[in-house]
């Protein structure tokens, strides 16, 4: 990726604000209110409908007044949530109610593409231990993970009448490995082993022999982001042997792990790559090129700029985003990202688009595993969630409308959201893609 600018606003927008400013504080314990590109709160508020797909009840989101559920209202889903690439299936670590030393932990799947989700326990003789990884596939098998010694096993899990069958795949001698998201063809499961010089990725399930490594890759890699529809390309966050910055690059699994650079922003700077649409080429990235840590965007092979809106940016959370619209064919800037925002009074969910500028905020239902759900095409959120009422429930979360800010605050549409100096409308600048060496990182021009 090339970039022209780092900004705070839309592109070819003429850049004002300085992005290292930082915003004003909000108030602790309660979300931040919906944000502009100034990072001043939006002077309306809009509400939406959490709708429950399951239980018949219905959870009233407010972008502003309604804030996020504290811990203390519902414990969220235990142990990490999976789910395949097109949201039929997902699986997660689970265990009975019981003392925290003697609970019994069993996988768990999902199944999210019928008229009603319903929950599948995966038990066997043996309890799982809590560390054990599990990942759906679109057959409605579960892979799981297993530490033993320094052997990670793996076997597949599925449902038979009463019972659970288990196919043994397999080990690999290997202290320490991570499931990565489930390939988007839902057939194939990959693992990374990483070292300090050199990481191995491994196929660990959909193979014709059990576990097999495809490809070495030097230096430390972490992540796991997916490329494609097909499978093939996947992009990992490296740092290079002997130390360095962690820049983004892809591997081709149809070329023997051929790795290529993806994300090169600044010579020094650490560029991860978090999410990616495959049919829009929307990224979201994280680097800190600005001078420090900010989520961004940017569209995968185009000479546009990588962008930091200032309203991803709240003052008292961490902001993370978890799914992407599919469907939105060559256009990135319609696309609605799903994002997780963690603060001190828990978490709760942010709904925002490239085009819009605007972060709209809502309350998570409760008993949400924190950043898992998935976009349908028409722009309906699924967020999965499991409590006392409903032990497997999915709640609906439409993406908002956005208002163009000169028709809810009387400012002319012309001054990108408020990073205009406020004495006069300026004219958009002209961005040119220029190497990204000599890209502005540290202070934007000023026009005053």
């Amino acid at each position: 990726m090339t970039a022209c600018a780092i900004e705070g606003g839309s592109a070819g927008a003429a850049a004002t604000a300085d992005p290292e400013a930082e915003p004003e504080p909000e108030e602790p314990g309660r979300p931040a209110g919906e944000d502009g590109e100034d990072g001043e709160a939006e002077e309306d508020s809009e509400t939406g409908q959490a709708r429950e797909a399951r239980g018949g009840e219905e959870a009233e989101a407010s972008s502003t007044g309604a804030g996020p559920r504290s811990p203390a209202d519902g414990a969220s889903l235990p142990g990490g949530f999976t789910l395949t690439a097109d949201g039929a299936y997902a699986a997660r670590l689970t265990a009975a109610p019981g003392p925290p030393g003697e609970r019994a932990w069993y996988p768990e799947r999902w199944t999210l593409d019928g008229p009603e989700p319903y929950a599948v326990p995966l038990p066997l003789d043996q309890p799982e231990e809590p560390d054990a990884q599990v990942a759906p596939l679109t057959d409605g098998r579960v892979l799981i993970q297993r530490q033993v010694a320094d052997r990670q096993m793996f076997s597949l899990l599925y449902p038979t009448g009463p019972g659970t069958g288990e196919l043994l795949l397999g080990a690999v001698a290997c202290a320490r490995m991570t499931l990565l998201p489930p390939s988007p063809d839902g057939r194939c499961v990959y693992a990374l082993s990483a070292g300090e010089d050199e990481s191995s990725l491994w196929l660990v399930a959909g193979g014709a022999f059990g576990p097999e490594e495809v490809a070495r890759i030097p230096g430390h890699c972490s992540g796991g982001v997916w490329l494609d529809r097909a499978g093939r390309m996947l992009a990992l966050d490296r740092r290079a042997p002997g130390g360095g910055p962690v820049k983004a690059v892809a591997v081709d699994l149809g070329r023997q792990g051929e790795v290529t650079p993806l994300l090169q922003i600044a010579p020094e700077s650490d560029d991860r790559l978090l999410l990616a649409d495959a049919d829009s080429g929307l990224l979201l990235l994280r680097s800190d090129a600005p001078g420090h840590d900010r989520l961004g965007w940017g569209v995968l092979g185009s000479c546009l700029p990588v962008r930091f809106p200032e309203c991803l940016r709240l003052a008292d959370a961490a902001v993370t985003p978890f799914a992407v619209q599919p469907g939105q064919m060559l256009m990135p800037e319609s696309c609605a990202v799903a994002l997780r925002i963690d603060g001190a009074a828990g978490s709760w969910v942010g709904v925002w688009r490239p085009a819009g500028r605007r972060l709209h905020q809502f309350a998570a239902p409760l008993g949400w595993a924190p950043g898992a759900g998935y976009w349908s095409r028409d722009g309906v959120l699924h967020l999965p969630y499991a409590n006392a009422a409903t032990p497997c429930g999915v709640a609906l979360l439409a993406a908002p409308e956005d208002v163009e800010p000169s028709s809810v605050t009387g400012c002319p549409s012309d001054g990108a959201g408020g990073t205009e100096p406020s004495a006069a409308v300026a004219a958009p600048a002209v961005c040119k893609p220029v190497p990204l060496g000599q890209a502005p990182l540290h202070r934007a021009a000023r026009s005053d």
